[in-house]
């Protein structure tokens, strides 16, 4: 069966309840707000577009190292080539950083992130290339049993990938292919919207009537429209508010004054701000919502963050990196890990107490202490030494007792 085929078979859709490949010829359905809402125009809501990017941007710029086992320790397995492609560049055209703010944004936007892999004749993965998850649909072959991938590219081939073909990391959904997380709260998305193109109506045109003109006689229809007209030129949008309106013949202004706040305007906007923090799981002083937010908080809020938003994406990434970019003969041996250690950083005063504790307890070395300041180690080896409290002497020399011995 061809690939035009098999992507057009079960198509079949009420219009009462039409599938999504409908529902996007169209551009996607109305939201209870009236308010169109889909993937391709989701970003179009500053706080989606803030709570992805704070997201996004974060997941991209964490360090992604590949690591060997050596025994009970670990060491950066730089001399492998997937460590490059992870680290620095997944392909010729995109740094590691473009690479995986993409697919991150493919996650959060559509539940699923598809990379094809450039496989050579040693089944080495030397290459990854971003899939567009909106022309990417998956399946399970009937007769096999496995998943198989069909995608449509930018000149508009299509083509059928095996599974193996594909870098795929899904989001929340049936365990294999993951849910669009703006389908899933698109009505909360298109109140959002919604209420972005009140504001911008309200500060062009006016949410209610501002102040009403009496005229002291009637005026026929052609007489009305060209004095509404001459009216709305010389006064309608935010350019022109406050300009000093000069009557004549009679004319009488009453002002009708109705400020945002009795449209609920701004309390509708804060709450749908809330609201896209919450379905991110993004503190809303990332977004720009400093309401709640206080000096002594904000940096608990940061770890927060990093805790609960941004690890269980980085989980994702890391199993789906072992299970499917690593061979099965060197999961044992290798594996793949984001640095976030830089994100957990606290204050100065805060950092420096909990390395007096490593140091003073026998954890941590100096050398190990330096590095995480981003300091080169001491001279001659001596910040390899460990010590513990007491007198400060290494752990590997004996104590000495009152005699000497």
């Amino acid at each position: 069966m061809g690939i035009f085929n098999k992507m057009l078979t079960n198509r079949a859709t009420v219009l009462s309840n039409p599938s999504k490949w409908l529902s996007d010829i169209f551009g996607g359905s109305k939201t209870s707000s009236g308010v169109t809402v889909n993937e391709g125009n989701a970003m179009n809501s500053t706080a989606v577009y803030a709570a992805q990017k704070v997201i996004f941007e974060t997941v991209a710029s964490l360090p992604l190292i590949l690591y060997q086992r050596n025994g009970d320790s670990k060491e950066r397995a730089t001399n492998h080539r997937l460590h490059y492609l992870l680290h620095d560049q997944p392909n010729e055209e995109m740094t590691a950083f473009t690479f995986r703010e993409l697919m991150q944004h493919h996650l959060l936007t559509w539940g699923n992130a598809f990379a094809e892999k450039v496989i050579n004749g040693a089944g080495q993965v030397i290459a990854l290339w971003p899939l567009d998850p909106s022309q990417t649909v998956v399946e399970r072959n009937l007769r096999t049993q496995e998943l198989e991938y069909y995608t449509v590219m930018p000149d508009g081939q299509a083509f059928k990938l095996k599974r193996e073909q594909v870098f795929h990391i899904p989001g929340l959904g049936d365990g294999l292919v993951g849910k669009s997380p703006i389908r899933m709260h698109r009505e909360a998305i298109g109140l959002s919207k919604a209420t972005e193109e009140f504001g911008s109506r309200f500060f062009g045109e006016g949410a209610t009537p501002s102040g009403i003109i009496e005229y002291p006689t009637a005026l026929d229809d052609e007489a009305y429209e060209r004095f509404r007209n001459d009216v709305r030129d010389a006064h309608s949008g935010l350019s022109k508010s406050h300009k000093l309106m000069i009557l004549e013949q009679g004319l009488k202004y009453h002002q009708v004054g109705v400020p945002p706040e009795d449209a609920q305007f701004l309390e509708t906007r804060k709450f749908q701000t809330t609201e896209i923090s919450r379905i991110y799981r993004v503190p809303p002083h990332m977004i720009g919502d400093l309401e709640k937010a206080t000096f002594s908080n904000i940096e608990h809020q940061g770890i927060e963050f990093v805790v609960h938003t941004i690890r269980p994406w980085l989980v994702r990434w890391e199993q789906a990196i072992k299970m499917q970019l690593i061979s099965p003969s060197s999961r044992k041996t290798h594996f793949a890990e984001f640095l976030v250690e830089g994100l957990l950083r606290g204050d100065i005063q805060s950092r420096y107490e909990a390395y007096a504790v490593a140091r003073q307890n026998g954890w941590m070395n100096a050398d190990e202490i330096r590095s995480k300041e981003n300091m080169n180690p001491m001279p001659d080896g001596e910040g390899k030494k460990y010590f513990v409290n007491g007198n400060m002497r290494p752990v590997n020399e004996p104590y000495k007792g009152g005699d000497g011995q």
